[in-house]
């Protein structure tokens, strides 16, 4: 059995929690979201707590239960609290805004690149040079934020383009300081 599995989620106030045969719901003050099951996978609301266990002790089933019980812990924190990842973009000419429910990047190219905003995410623009993308689903927010960093992803040599808030590229040595 999964360590991870057996701890029990704690349900903070003003957070319902749903279990069907196939699914869990669960709803919150920022929104709500719906997680399918896989048969075997058993989700037990008890008072202000919610347990996943297995139906069988089967070596199958055991890959998926601290699975089941951290994207049920996700629901519950995005739906109270909300997800966000900052993004910063590094580079001369490198420039975001957001337009109605499109981010416009210049990356440089000889066109802009608009990404549509999916629905369900808040993306905000400081400085012109840092995304901050926020939102309850924690997929859905990271996802987004990996398809921006994958428009101009870091290069080793000059370190150029959109990278984590915090994240360390490792800068490699160009030609010239390999001959010397």
């Amino acid at each position: 059995m999964s360590r991870k599995g057996k701890l029990p989620i704690s349900l903070p106030n003003g957070v319902e929690v749903k279990v069907s045969n196939t699914e869990v719901a669960v709803k919150g003050p920022k929104g709500a979201l719906t997680q399918k099951l896989i048969p075997g996978v058993n989700v037990n609301v008890e008072g202000n707590e919610v347990l996943v266990s297995l139906a069988d002790e089967e070596a199958k089933l055991a890959h998926f239960h601290g699975l089941y019980r951290t994207l049920i812990h996700n629901m519950v924190v995005g739906t109270t609290e909300g997800f966000e990842k900052k993004l910063e973009m590094i580079g001369v000419g490198y420039r975001a805004t957001v337009q109605g429910d499109l981010l416009d990047l210049q990356l440089g190219f000889s066109h802009p690149c608009k990404l549509p905003i999916p629905k369900g995410l808040a993306v905000k623009v400081d400085k012109n040079t840092l995304i901050t993308i926020s939102g309850f689903d924690k997929h859905l927010v990271g996802q987004f934020a990996a398809t921006v960093r994958s428009q101009r992803p870091p290069e080793p040599y000059q370190g150029k383009g959109i990278r984590y808030a915090g994240e360390f590229v490792r800068k490699k040595a160009g030609k010239a300081a390999a001959k010397k």
